[in-house]
């Protein structure tokens, strides 16, 4: 038997109140005051109803570095944060390089059910940057894989990266570059800037982020493809991107939530949870990433969720992995950086959390606008409530949250996905 639920009270992006009824895996009525009999209620007064959330950038670990994150786990985390699709990234062990592993991850996230799981495949093999990996094989698997990435390292050959996206023109794919000049990055530890130079840890210039993005703009253009830049960080990124758009190049960008709240200065506290690729930028970065994010320049916000395993990230700085978990938090710090400082409202919201990443990854059954018909994959979130965030709470099976102890603004109160209720808040 089908369970069908109403969503009660529900403020809808745009702002308008209605009731939602779902039932079969689709909104199937959409008005005031719904009373359909044997229906689970949702209450949702004082809460607004996003379509699910889509991200396009995060780390599963599965399969080989199940110790940090698993599949099931990063999904149990995703949907306390509001997702109903994950894109999990190719840096796993063996790297997602070939067809057999995109389509085992892509099966263990159909297993876990939750939420969609959709694997990047990477853009070389074993991420090395040298030989490109199979794009064409892993397009054509049952994982259908559309976005591709070496993310945690650069396709720095210049060669490699036009021949890869020449190759997925041909069934518009997309590559997602991690623009990481590593000649410039060597070693590098943090933002390189008065903050590093006072505590005598080896800088990461912004230049090295604006070089690869600027020729990865150019190569684009040249031969007509799209390409989407991970994890923005720089104000002169930003620069960049806008100047790209404005000659209708073929660019997207994301940046994380996190990198729109802390800054390098975290790092004075030397403690490793702050230690990130790309690293925390500075005030000023920080500020033109918000009003890129505001103007569209920015496209996306994308989470690079990271699990590490305790001992990656209890120890030196200069030992530490890089990486902070971002699925539970996301849609808070978003409430907190943009909406609470009038940057963006909730259609805002609904644009780049969830409607523009489904474009830019070709996922036809999410990011779609809250309507009669369409799949019942949804969001419902109070942003006037708050939480204290506590890493021993959390879902993932890694403890590595910068907002350990923060307070942010706004509690997902379920996550629907397919029609089904796959999280629901126990708090009062």
């Amino acid at each position: 038997m089908t369970t069908s639920y109403v969503i009660k009270g529900a403020v809808l992006p745009h702002g308008a109140k209605s009731d939602i009824a779902i039932a079969d895996g689709l909104i199937t009525q959409m008005a005031p005051d719904l009373n359909i009999p044997g229906a689970t209620v949702v209450n949702a007064a004082n809460a607004i109803v996003l379509p699910g959330l889509v991200d396009l950038h995060t780390h599963l670990r599965e399969p080989g570095k199940e110790d940090a994150e698993t599949v099931l786990s990063g999904s149990q985390a995703g949907v306390r944060g509001g997702y109903v699709a994950l894109s999990a990234m190719a840096n796993t062990s063996p790297v997602a390089d070939t067809a057999g592993v995109v389509e085992q991850v892509f099966r263990l996230g159909q297993i876990a059910g939750l939420l969609d799981v959709f694997p990047i495949g990477a853009v070389t093999k074993g991420l090395e940057g040298l030989e490109l990996a199979e794009i064409g094989a892993m397009a054509d698997s049952a994982a259908r894989v559309r976005v591709f990435s070496d993310d945690g390292h650069c396709v720095f050959d210049p060669l490699v990266m036009r021949r890869a996206l020449e190759y997925v023109k041909k069934f518009d794919g997309v590559i997602a570059q991690h623009a990481q000049e590593p000649r410039l990055t060597q070693g590098s530890q943090m933002n390189e800037g008065f903050v590093s130079s006072q505590l005598g840890l080896k800088g990461w210039p912004a230049i090295a982020e604006e070089a690869i993005i600027a020729r990865d703009v150019l190569l684009a253009d040249h031969v007509q493809a799209r390409l989407h830049i991970c994890h923005l960080t720089t104000a002169g990124g930003v620069e960049i991107i806008r100047w790209a758009k404005q000659r209708g190049i073929q660019v997207t960008a994301e940046v994380t939530p996190h990198h729109l709240l802390l800054t390098d200065e975290l790092a004075r506290s030397y403690d490793p949870v702050y230690k990130v690729n790309p690293p925390l930028r500075t005030e000023s970065d920080v500020m033109a990433l918000r009003e890129a994010l505001a103007d569209g320049t920015i496209d996306i916000v994308a989470t690079d969720h990271a699990p590490h395993p305790a001992e990656s990230k209890e120890c030196e700085w200069q030992e530490a992995s890089f990486g902070m978990l971002g699925l539970e938090t996301a849609l808070s710090i978003i409430n907190k950086t943009m909406v609470e400082t009038k940057l963006m409202d909730w259609s805002g919201v609904a644009e780049r959390m969830s409607i523009t990443p489904a474009r830019i990854a070709r996922y036809e059954n999410h990011g779609r606008e809250i309507a009669v018909g369409a799949p019942a994959n949804l969001t419902v979130m109070n942003p006037t409530k708050t939480y204290r965030v506590d890493r021993d709470l959390v879902a993932s099976r890694s403890r590595n949250t910068p907002f350990h102890g923060m307070e942010l603004p706004g509690v997902v109160l379920a996550t629907f996905f397919n029609g089904k209720l796959s999280f629901e808040s126990k708090q009062p």
